[in-house]
């Protein structure tokens, strides 16, 4: 009776360590050879995913996971999406699509780049879903006009299968904040009534620049003309009047004709913003330098030369563009 009893707890105690020795690899069984993201599909169950992985060699064999779906089958439960299962044990990964920790990706809306470019980059975008109709663009994001402008430039997380209209209502919203943030913010006497005027004046300062340091001295340029009931003449409200016309070189003729947008022809801002404006710019126009500059040319390394009057303009540009063309 005692040689059956030692042999018995000896077998259980055997048992125990085979099944403690199994149960240890078992947490610790790669998912072997996965070379990219993963796409868990929608509506597929976790016996079919273990299938495939098991065809595709990921794993030896789906049995045991087959019974830890048994014993634990809230933690089989699937969420589809784009997963990273690089480097993980079979375990961490089923884990992972559990729990729907799925791949972030990244949209960044640039500063200065216009409506027609952030929409071609999101339908070119990976794992977006595009569903913009650009003709209901506008009653979508409750706007009276268009949409240019509105969106804020920044960098915005995403999963697989996120929608375009999603991510373009995010940056909206984005932009309704800090346009409200800093209009409430705004200085004193500016010649401007409404935050959409802001809006468009910040876009015209984001394309004449980039040389952040210089922002708060075109504003102060273009707030000074504005005041002064002066046109604003800068070529970026030209250029984007011209739409596909623009063949990258700004003519003489295209100063002539006349647009809604040609500020060398009509009086104030242009309708609409030419573009997206950062935060900065849009705190630039609300907040100028004070100077006593109404014209400014640039000198060819990304900074501008300010001046006074039209004279000191003139020798200026003499300096900077035409000196540069007849050296080119």
């Amino acid at each position: 009776m005692k040689k059956t009893l030692l042999l018995l707890m000896t077998l259980i105690a055997f048992i125990g360590i085979f099944l403690t020795y199994k149960i240890s690899k078992f947490k610790v069984l790669p998912l072997n050879n996965v070379q990219s993201l993963y796409h868990v599909k929608q509506g597929i169950g976790f016996n079919q995913l273990c299938r495939t992985w098991e065809d595709k060699q990921l794993l030896e064999s789906c049995l045991p996971y087959k019974l830890y779906a048994k014993l634990f089958p809230e933690k089989v439960i699937l969420k589809a999406g784009v997963y990273d299962l690089r480097g993980l044990t079979v375990l961490s990964a089923i884990n992972k699509i559990n729990e729907g920790q799925q791949q972030q990706f990244f949209f960044t809306i640039i500063e200065g780049e216009q409506l027609r470019g952030v929409l071609a980059k999101l339908k070119a975008s990976r794992f977006i879903e595009y569903d913009v109709k650009l003709e209901k663009l506008t009653e979508l994001l409750a706007l009276e006009g268009s949409a240019e402008g509105y969106l804020l430039p920044e960098t915005y997380a995403y999963t697989a299968g996120t929608s375009a209209v999603s991510i373009i209502q995010r940056a909206k919203s984005k932009m309704d904040e800090v346009l409200n943030i800093e209009w409430n913010n705004r200085a004193n006497n500016l010649p401007i009534n409404t935050p959409y005027q802001a809006l468009i004046l910040a876009s015209i300062i984001e394309k004449e620049t980039g040389y952040a340091p210089e922002r708060g001295l075109i504003s102060s340029v273009f707030i000074n003309r504005l005041h002064a009931k002066m046109r604003l003449q800068t070529d970026p409200t030209v250029i984007y009047g011209l739409g596909e016309q623009f063949d990258g070189d700004i003519k003489r003729q295209d100063l002539r004709q006349l647009t809604p947008y040609n500020t060398y022809r009509i009086d104030g801002l242009p309708p609409t913003p030419i573009a997206m404006p950062s935060q900065d710019a849009i705190r630039a126009a609300l907040h100028p330098e004070a100077s006593d500059y109404f014209y400014f040319v640039a000198k060819g390394n990304g900074q501008h030369q300010f001046s006074k009057d039209l004279a000191a303009h003139n020798r200026a540009v003499q300096k900077y563009i035409l000196k540069r063309r007849n050296d080119s």
